[in-house]
């Protein structure tokens, strides 16, 4: 987005965080596939997984409005709040 926007770094750090966990969680998925586990136990695994994107997701779309959209607004910047309604969107 072409808009200035600040992110804190505690939140980023936060996110990049879950996003590890997120990674190494989904190369232990491959792992368990490679090695030809369970099928029920893999799929329990990637239900965690989505779960733990969908989550770092919501947080992000929390962290956006609370501090990059009103900023936004704030600066009659419409075509911000439009990109991010649509990213919002394809998150959905």
């Amino acid at each position: 987005m072409d808009h200035g926007h600040y992110h804190s770094p505690e939140e980023k750090k936060k996110q990049l965080n879950r996003l590890a966990k997120a990674t190494g969680h989904l190369a232990h998925v491959r792992a368990m596939i490679e090695n030809d586990e369970d099928c029920a136990e893999v799929l329990i695994q990637l239900a965690a997984v989505n779960s733990a994107l969908r989550n770092l997701g919501k947080e992000i779309i929390n962290e956006h409005m609370t501090h990059c959209i009103i900023h936004a607004i704030e600066d009659g910047d419409t075509t911000a709040v439009e990109e991010f309604q649509k990213a919002v969107k394809k998150f959905i």
